[in-house]
């Protein structure tokens, strides 16, 4: 492994940036003609060069880096965070009229009195936040999967068990596909979903844009006999 050579750039760079490069530069000066055979080699080479820049005097003051930084970095500085830093992603959402807010493609529910309400979401890893006026109001469990996150709390007391607003969406979404389609391919569509377990807006739109609701429908539904007894069938009695 041959240490190359490598271009100084002060432009644009604080003072902090600059020692290290010159340090960088010196001990890149040091080891350019010599060649290494594993990583564990060179950072042997290089723990032995910052050991020497550390404990080489200062030109203009007293001491050099290594009681510098034993007399005034080392007292002031503090233990690490217990946890690794992770990343949070910070934006501002509108609370739907179902009450739920979106994140990427997962629905979380709030407060149904927050409907119309701008919230701020923290939407870690694993956990989601909901901040309402700088209050926490809500968390979720993050998902990254389509679906809906629920509280049972978050519904209004008329809402036992399903409710209509949570249709809402949906709803509104088959309103939209109304400007680009007649209403008779719609309901035919809409017919097709229902048949077929399909209750996604980007379902029954699949159906449209494919022409699928322009094809022949039958009312019996096709049913495929398998063979009970053939050759080619293993049952039980054939392993032991």
């Amino acid at each position: 492994m041959v240490i190359p050579a490598r271009p100084y750039k002060p432009k644009d760079k604080s003072k902090a940036e600059l020692g290290v490069l010159i340090i960088e530069r010196w001990i890149l000066a040091r080891l350019r003609h010599q060649t290494f055979f594993s990583l564990a080699e060179l950072n042997q080479c290089i723990s032995a060069l910052l050991i020497g820049v550390n404990q080489k005097p200062f030109k203009q003051l007293l001491g050099n880096r290594q009681q510098s930084f034993e007399q005034l970095d080392k007292p002031v500085l503090r233990p690490l965070p217990p946890y690794a830093y992770q990343f949070v992603d910070i934006k501002p959402a509108k609370v739907n009229i179902d009450y739920h807010i979106q994140y990427k493609q997962h629905f979380y529910s709030v407060p149904h009195h927050l409907v119309g309400e701008k919230v701020m979401l923290h939407a870690g890893d694993k956990l989601l936040q909901i901040y309402f006026h700088d209050q926490l109001i809500t968390s979720h469990v993050r998902k990254h999967i389509p679906g809906t996150s629920t509280e049972p709390a978050h519904m209004p007391k008329r809402h036992s068990k399903h409710h209509p607003e949570q249709a809402y969406r949906a709803c509104l979404g088959l309103l939209n596909l109304s400007r680009n389609y007649p209403e008779e391919r719609l309901n035919k569509a809409c017919a097709i979903a229902n048949k077929q377990g399909l209750y996604r807006v980007k379902q029954v739109k699949s159906i449209l844009t494919s022409n699928l609701d322009k094809l022949p429908q039958s009312n019996e539904q096709e049913t495929i006999s398998i063979p009970q007894d053939h050759e080619n069938i293993r049952g039980p009695k054939d392993y032991h």
